[in-house]
């Protein structure tokens, strides 16, 4: 599955107008802007919502910790309104076409940051908007660059993982919660 970078590009400056991230209730390093919603519910994109719940291991025991709220993927079925009109739209219809979606953000990684060793209750879906070499996913003990070229992935999030941004610009993803994704 491929989408146009340049559009996907043009789609982030037009929401970043619309809205700043949501860095979770100050997480550091954090940033997410929610593209779907609970029907109804503008509250279910704030705050600890826009993370969602997450195992880590964040000491030398190694013992698994439980983070934040767990959240309904199932229920974040509503596209927000304010985004109607960018090409993010018709990448949520494409995308939810092909998969049963949960919630579907738009994921910032800040220069020379990342993220904690966790895992997710479910696999992801990427599609890199900004990205830099230096940018890199570790899943296990395999790193990988995405490129920003408007292709997708889907990554295994249910093992322990990391991204890291090593780089001296922004990495920005689309990210989309994938509810019905089997990994061989």
């Amino acid at each position: 599955m491929k989408f146009d970078i340049s559009k996907l590009q043009g789609a982030l400056h037009e929401v970043l107008k619309i809205k700043k991230y949501d860095t979770a209730g100050g997480i550091s390093h954090f940033g997410a802007i929610c593209l779907n919603q609970i029907p109804g519910q503008p509250d279910s994109i704030k705050g600890n919502k826009a993370r969602g719940i997450f195992w880590t291991k964040p000491d030398h025991t190694g013992k698994e910790a439980k983070r934040d709220t767990a959240i309904n993927e199932s229920e974040y079925t509503e596209f927000i309104k304010e985004y109607e009109k960018t090409y993010f739209k018709e990448v949520y219809e494409k995308l939810s076409s092909k998969f049963k979606l949960g919630r579907v953000r738009i994921l910032l990684k800040e220069p020379r940051s990342t993220l904690s060793w966790h895992r997710d209750p479910e696999p992801r879906l990427h599609v890199p908007i900004i990205t830099n070499p230096g940018s890199i996913m570790v899943i296990e003990e395999v790193a990988k660059h995405l490129p920003a070229d408007g292709s997708a992935w889907i990554t295994n999030n249910t093992k322990y993982h990391n991204a890291f941004n090593g780089g001296e610009e922004n990495r920005v993803h689309l990210v989309a919660c994938v509810l019905d994704y089997k990994f061989n």
